[in-house]
């Protein structure tokens, strides 16, 4: 099929590369020259294992093109998916301009096309509030009168860091749609990835866009749960791990997405949970549950926080001392820095007149480019301890995992580490000899 991507944001640019690698012809379009320009020299604007070497075989096949241009990569496609972003206020509402914008571009390619054009069908996949796939058909129709298109909406569900496996072989893939026309190029298009037995799932489009909220809505409550079943823990002297273990032992529970930590980030989970909230401020229905998942999440980063002003109160406080931090993405395996923990926790550190480092494997970058001369960002993990009176482990990184603790207590001015991804054992924390404090389990108060 001849297709195009509308942004090439991660959303955008992971479906077109894998949907080009199954022998599609893609163009992936963006307003923006630069991103578009690095596309063209072989660059990749984000972070995503495997995506860069995919990317470089489909360009060279011919099979995928990159273009600013409207006209040429809407005039020929047959399925334009709109894979634009769609940011949170301040106040929770969808920023629906990109999309808005999109669509009335669609629209004037398509009306000056005529009715003798084969009809479009126009996929709104980025994440929106319930209604806006119809809105998005009514305000192309607006423009094109009679002339015929289809509209679907077909959520995505890509874990930065997996999302080239995640699309491969997703556990389902979910499309609304209006007419079976519609239907069946959506299951044509999606068939070469669902081989294994997975479904498609062709349902009515409000659902559709409702799976979607409904679905990391649900998986930010895991989260959420966990961590406030490890601030019990904390207070009772229990231990989250073996909680954990013996709860998720039960078949109806399962082990994903219960872990504890610093709470999640990015930027699917935070921005979803408050769109069901702000949805249900305006139709009236409560959210609670929604409401107090955000409310946990929140309040989790200043709960850790406050065990490293704890710490040193008695030693003059976090004022003048050196903070460093492994880990700045808001997870491994990604450079995304949105909603990320590990800078909320800079932030209260900074505001309590320490000075903060940090060291992240990818995301480094990004938090020079979003905070000019505000934190001081190293080229290696053992760079980053060197004088440091605390370290703060919040990006779970593979390479944090088994690192050199008699390397670390050398290079440090005071033996102390707040863990907030739970990677060392206590008993090994305690025989290296640090202070140390995680989430859900009781300190280890040496050093």
């Amino acid at each position: 099929m001849r297709l195009t991507m509308v942004g090439t944001g991660y959303v955008g640019l992971v479906t077109g590369v894998c949907f080009s690698n199954t022998g599609n012809d893609v163009v992936c379009l963006d307003v923006d020259q630069r991103k578009i320009d690095t596309l063209n020299a072989g660059g990749c604007p984000i972070y995503e294992p495997g995506l860069t070497e995919l990317m470089e075989k489909n360009v060279k096949a011919g099979r995928l093109s990159f273009t600013t241009d409207v006209e040429r990569a809407y005039r020929d496609a047959q399925m334009i998916f709109i894979c634009v972003g769609t940011p949170t206020g301040a106040d929770g509402d969808t920023d629906m301009k990109y999309i808005w914008s999109a669509a009335d571009d669609i629209g004037r390619v398509i009306k000056s096309l005529g009715p003798k054009q084969e009809p479009k069908v126009i996929v709104v996949k980025s994440t929106v509030p319930v209604g806006t796939s119809l809105k998005v058909r009514d305000r192309i129709k607006a423009i094109v009168g009679d002339i015929p298109f289809g509209i679907a909406n077909n959520p995505e569900f890509l874990k930065e860091g997996a999302a080239i496996n995640d699309f491969n072989k997703p556990d389902r893939v979910v499309c609304g749609v209006e007419s079976e026309r519609t239907g069946a190029l959506m299951r044509e298009l999606y068939d070469p990835f669902v081989r294994q037995g997975h479904p498609i799932y062709i349902m009515d489009i409000l659902s559709s866009e409702m799976v979607k909220y409904a679905s990391n809505n649900f998986l930010a409550t895991k989260i959420s749960f966990i961590n406030e079943m490890a601030n019990l823990c904390e207070a009772y002297g229990a231990n989250i791990t073996a909680v954990r273990e013996g709860m998720c032992a039960d078949k109806r529970i399962g082990n994903q997405f219960l872990y504890p930590g610093l709470g999640y980030g990015g930027s699917c989970f935070p921005k979803d949970t408050l769109a069901c909230i702000s949805m249900g401020k305006k139709s009236g229905v409560a959210t609670q549950l929604s409401q107090a998942v955000h409310d946990v999440n929140q309040r989790q980063r200043d709960i850790f926080f406050a065990k490293i002003a704890r710490h040193f109160e008695g030693k003059g406080g976090l004022k003048g001392k050196t903070v460093a931090f492994w880990g700045l993405a808001f997870k491994p395996h990604t450079d995304d820095i949105r909603e990320a923990p590990a800078l909320t926790v800079m932030e209260k550190c900074a505001a309590a007149g320490a000075s903060c480092r940090g060291f992240d494997p990818v995301a480094a970058e990004n938090v020079k480019r979003e905070n000019p001369g505000k934190y001081e960002i190293m080229g290696g993990m053992y760079d980053t301890l060197k004088g440091a009176d605390a370290l703060v482990i919040s990006t779970d990184w593979d390479e944090f995992k088994t690192p050199d603790f008699t390397k670390i207590k050398s290079l440090m001015r005071s033996a102390v580490i707040f863990d907030g991804r739970n990677l060392y054992k206590r008993d090994q924390i305690e025989r290296a000899g640090f202070a140390y404090y995680s989430v859900g389990r009781a300190p280890v108060l040496a050093g």
